[in-house]
């Protein structure tokens, strides 16, 4: 999960500018997001990754989130690839929150995982965490939409059969029992206020970015993967920040403690809790990835047809 391929932004070769938001007047739980990326290194790979979130697609039976990866050649700038993109993001996400697990528990067992938000996203991580954590035994598992906690349940216990998935009653249930918790929600302000309940040294992998209230992040061990993109869009740590004036309460990034240039955890009981913007690069890692695997198995469909021939030879 440490792969060399990922290592190129925390070196600085890569080129990762802001994410942009489509927004939609009268839609404010709804958007579509542009990411701009370039990852040097093994990989050279440019490209964008669009992104949309409609929450409300659940009620017309189709996923939340949807995307398309299109993959540039970093040459001509021609477009090389474009593939299918919300699995390829939804994996990548979890990769990259099973990581900081690994990290910021720092060798201790867990016995159990709290999730917070029942959908692909928090499924996928489970995934990715049962893997680095075989130990564990039960997903204690928790949605305001109690059909989509149980759907969660069924599926987990079809899925991974090492572990017990149990529906907790409300959040509070869940960061008391769980010493790792992922919050992967549609939350468009903050709604968690206190993390006191948790157990001192807990993680929590706060995917959805705006569920913690900034005082909640004040009061904890921040871990982020890039502080100047994270610190923007009304992200929690962005209202602290807003809040405090500074950045002074961002510990470090998971790069910094991958390279050993910070410690997984800063000597106190506090709380630790990684907030992920989410960053191109690491779509285009992975994008690479499929692509190269595909052609290797030859599973490409080409259209050869796609781009234009050169202009001066038209007739």
């Amino acid at each position: 999960m440490g792969s060399p391929r990922s290592a190129g932004h925390g070196d600085g070769d890569s080129s990762l500018p802001h994410s942009t938001f489509l927004r939609f007047p009268g839609q404010p739980q709804d958007r579509i997001i542009a990411l701009p990326a370039y990852l040097g290194g093994a990989c050279r790979i440019a490209g964008v990754k669009w992104v949309s979130s409609f929450p409300e697609n659940l009620h017309r039976g189709v996923d939340r989130a949807s995307a398309v990866l299109i993959l540039n050649s970093t040459q001509t700038g021609r477009p090389e690839a474009v593939l299918e993109g919300s699995v390829i993001s939804a994996k990548r996400t979890a990769a990259s929150a099973a990581l900081a697990a690994q990290c910021l528990t720092n060798g201790r067992k867990v016995g159990r995982i709290g999730m917070i938000g029942c959908g692909l996203i928090n499924f996928e991580i489970a995934r990715f965490l049962l893997a680095v954590f075989p130990e564990v035994e039960t997903l204690v598992i928790f949605d305001k939409d109690e059909c989509r906690a149980k759907q969660f349940e069924n599926k987990c216990k079809r899925t991974f059969k090492q572990v017990a998935p149990e529906i907790a009653t409300d959040i509070k249930a869940v960061l008391q029992n769980s010493p790792l918790i992922s919050i992967a929600t549609t939350a468009l302000v903050p709604h968690l206020n206190e993390l006191c309940e948790c157990p001192q040294g807990s993680v929590i992998l706060h995917i959805s970015l705006r569920d913690l209230t900034p005082e909640a992040i004040l009061s904890c061990d921040n871990v982020v993967d890039d502080i100047d993109h994270v610190c923007r869009a009304q992200t929690s740590v962005h209202l602290a920040e807003q809040r405090v004036g500074h950045r002074e309460f961002i510990r470090c990034t998971l790069a910094d403690i991958l390279r050993g240039w910070a410690p997984a955890k800063n000597g106190s009981e506090k709380v630790s809790v990684f907030s992920p913007f989410g960053l191109g690069v690491l779509d285009l890692a992975v994008g690479k990835l499929v692509r190269d695997l595909a052609l290797q198995q030859g599973l490409e469909k080409v259209i050869g047809s796609f781009l234009p021939g050169p202009w001066a030879e038209e007739a």
